[in-house]
C-alpha cells in the first residue's frame, strides 16, 4: 500500500499530498480522461467524497477556505485536489501552484487523527 494513500474502494481512491496545509486528491480508478467521460454514478460518488472531505476539512482544521481544483495537465486523469487553506499558508491568497508570498509555520492539529476521521466518515457511506 502506498504511504500517501489514506482510503479506497472498487472505484476510487483517496491520496495525501506531502504540503504544509492539509491537502487530500481523489481519484477514480479508472484512468477517466475527462470529468465528462467518468459515468454518472461514479461522478456522483466522486463528488460525494469530496463533500465529506471538505466537511472534514472545515470541522477539523477550520480553515480560511477550502480550495478544489482539477487541472489534470501533467496528470492527465481525472481527479479532485481538496485544500484546507490559511491566511497564513505560505502561499495564500495565491493557489498553492503560485508563487509564494511567505514562509509559513503553521500550527495544525494530528493529521494522522484527521484521516482516520475522512476513512471513518467515507465508510459511513455506500460507495460499492
Amino acid at each position: 500500500m502506498s504511504q500517501s494513500l489514506i482510503f479506497e474502494n472498487a472505484h476510487l481512491y483517496v491520496e495525501k499530498e506531502a504540503s504544509e496545509i492539509p491537502w487530500l486528491k481523489i481519484f477514480t480508478k479508472e484512468p477517466y480522461k475527462e470529468l465528462g467521460d467518468v459515468p454518472k454514478e461514479l461522478r456522483l460518488q466522486l463528488f460525494e467524497v469530496f463533500d465529506i472531505i471538505e466537511d472534514e476539512m472545515k470541522k477539523y482544521y477550520n480553515p480560511t477556505k477550502i480550495n478544489m481544483a482539477s487541472f489534470a495537465n501533467m496528470l492527465p486523469r481525472v481527479h479532485l485536489h481538496v485544500m484546507a487553506r490559511f491566511e497564513n499558508d505560505s502561499y495564500f491568497p495565491n493557489p498553492m501552484w503560485g508563487e509564494k508570498q511567505r514562509d509559513a509555520v503553521l500550527d495544525l492539529p494530528d493529521e494522522a487523527e484527521f484521516y482516520k476521521r475522512v476513512v471513518e466518515a467515507l465508510k459511513q457511506i455506500s460507495l460499492g
